[in-house]
């Protein structure tokens, strides 16, 4: 019996169930301040006999095994979670192998293992949503260094008509401030979900999206590129995404057919929780 949890800027999704996907039961709890969430989660887990947990997390978080704060949501904006030593918390009321990384890498895991990117030992996994984040898998493991990777703060540059200045608080106009959730609707004035007819707003949206995948192709090389998150579910995108990032490229990489290269995710709205049963269950090797 595995716990696994996806925690997101909304909502945290927990479940229990096996190495295999199979969720027996799961639940969602608003994303609030740590005391009133977390409570809700324990309570969760207590039902069960749990034999690892393994946590899929929004970030920034600490990744290194060897950091005093291994294990906390660091630098976040939402100020409430700002230094919160996430798998202290959890190690505090159960005795078990705890697997902890970020919510887009387990996503990435999930996929790898047994969704669009199954039987790959590469793939990139970015989520547009909220924000933007992605998480990578290279040569069968999950990619980090230094840290984890931040690929939504990367600089792209702004379309010539676009005068919007951008979402992020540390960038303003980085890939997450101009083209994720809260930068569509504030250029806008509608949610994206709003906007589904106006081809500007996605030609333009495809234009962000394909500048950075341009850049994550030239430096990891992913052999399958899975695109999820709120944003992606408008799949008037995904034309104007092959469109551009063709142009880009320019021949220089060849690359497989771009509707079979660069897809939705197969495991859908569960990449991220299954992916996080998968860290409970290499925790639970590892123990």
């Amino acid at each position: 019996m595995l716990g696994a949890i996806e925690a997101g800027g909304t909502k945290f999704v927990c479940a229990v169930g096996d190495e295999k996907g199979t969720i027996i039961e799961r639940i969602q709890i608003p994303t609030t301040i740590p005391e009133k969430t977390m409570k809700e989660v324990i309570a969760f887990f207590q039902k069960y006999e749990v034999d690892a947990i393994g946590i899929g997390s929004f970030g920034p978080i600490d990744v290194n095994k060897e950091s005093p704060t291994y294990g906390y949501i660091t630098s976040t904006p939402k100020t409430a979670w700002k230094d919160y030593p996430f798998i202290q918390t959890m190690k505090d009321a159960f005795s078990v192998p705890i697997g902890f990384n970020t919510d887009v890498n387990a996503a990435a895991l999930g996929e790898a293992t047994l969704g669009a990117a199954k039987g790959l030992d590469s793939c990139l996994y970015i989520t547009v949503g909220t924000g933007i984040g992605a998480g990578a898998l290279v040569q069968g493991k999950l990619l980090q260094g230094l840290s984890h990777p931040e690929m939504g703060h990367t600089f792209v540059r702004r379309h010539p008509n676009d005068s919007y200045d951008g979402t992020c608080p540390y960038h303003k106009d980085c890939l997450e401030g101009l083209a994720a959730g809260p930068g569509i609707e504030a250029r806008w004035g509608e949610k994206g979900i709003d906007l589904s007819e106006r081809s500007e707003v996605w030609e333009l949206e495809g234009y962000y999206i394909a500048q950075a995948l341009m850049q994550y192709i030239l430096i990891i090389s992913p052999k399958k590129i899975i695109l999820g998150g709120g944003v992606m579910k408008q799949k008037q995108v995904f034309p104007f995404i092959y469109k551009h990032l063709t142009e880009l490229m320019n021949h220089y990489v060849d690359l497989p057919e771009l509707t079979d290269y660069i897809v939705s995710p197969g495991l859908g709205d569960d990449a991220g929780i299954t992916g996080s049963l998968l860290l409970a269950y290499e925790a639970l090797q590892q123990d």
